[in-house]
């Protein structure tokens, strides 16, 4: 049997909103032969008003501020399976779609990190359709920020997560550190797992949040990986954020 650590991240404080982790959790058990693929699945709820785990999970309600890759983090360190797959709590999983990936995987011991096919979201993006496994980097095609497969053995080697981004840039971030130290991702066409879009982030209320999460990692992306500046990055940090109060309060 193959043991797989499920990370997802949820933020269910309406009933709809829980609704969409369960439903993704529905998709996952039912996805799988359970007697070949073992899913230890971790649920890492921002909603800490409802204290109700997640039925066959380890649902975790950390007592630090929300931030993606800060509670990926702790959803990491919860397990300790050989894969592990990082997850919106917004999918679909399709039937299979875990053995196409270890499939992927077993066939080349160098693929250390992949994405699933989305039906919503690849049709018309993908310029080699035909092919199973489309090695590469780049964001929207080869990787699917929403649902990261990787082996373990990548962390020891990245180091964790990079908590300064929270929400916006995760992804590029991460692609770009696989790029960084030559490890090697794909997108596996034959592996199905639908994102149903940004319900969470849709829905959250508070909109100077929102923007830290989405607008002001744009800023930390380019100092990052763009080798601005730290000054640079702190001065147009700011300014940001004035321009955004001033016009709020218009």
């Amino acid at each position: 049997m193959t043991a797989i650590d499920i990370i997802f991240l949820s933020n269910a404080r309406t009933p709809e909103l829980r609704k969409i982790t369960e439903d993704a959790l529905t998709s996952l058990k039912h996805s799988e032969d359970a007697s070949a693929i073992c899913f230890n699945i971790f649920v890492i709820e921002s909603a800490s008003e409802n204290k109700n785990q997640y039925q066959g999970t380890t649902t975790i309600f950390p007592n630090i501020a929300f931030g993606y890759h800060r509670y990926m983090n702790i959803g990491l360190r919860a397990g300790t399976a050989p894969l592990v797959c990082m997850c919106n709590n917004d999918l679909v999983f399709h039937p299979g779609w875990a053995s196409a990936l270890l499939n992927a995987f077993n066939n080349d011991p160098t693929l250390m990190s992949a994405s699933p096919y989305c039906g919503f979201f690849h049709g018309k993006r993908l310029t080699n359709p035909d092919q199973t496994v489309i090695a590469g980097y780049q964001n929207g095609i080869h990787v699917a920020g929403w649902c990261l497969f990787a082996r373990r053995s990548i962390f020891p080697i990245v180091g964790p997560l990079d908590e300064r981004f929270e929400f916006w840039y995760c992804d590029d971030d991460y692609r770009k550190t696989l790029e960084k130290h030559h490890l090697k991702h794909a997108l596996v066409t034959n592996a199905r797992v639908d994102h149903l879009g940004s319900r969470t982030l849709d829905n959250e209320p508070d909109s100077t949040r929102k923007d830290r999460m989405t607008r002001h990692q744009a800023l930390l992306f380019h100092y990052k990986w763009g080798h601005r500046s730290w000054i640079l990055y702190r001065l147009k940090q700011l300014k940001y954020i004035l321009r955004t109060t001033w016009l709020k309060r218009q």
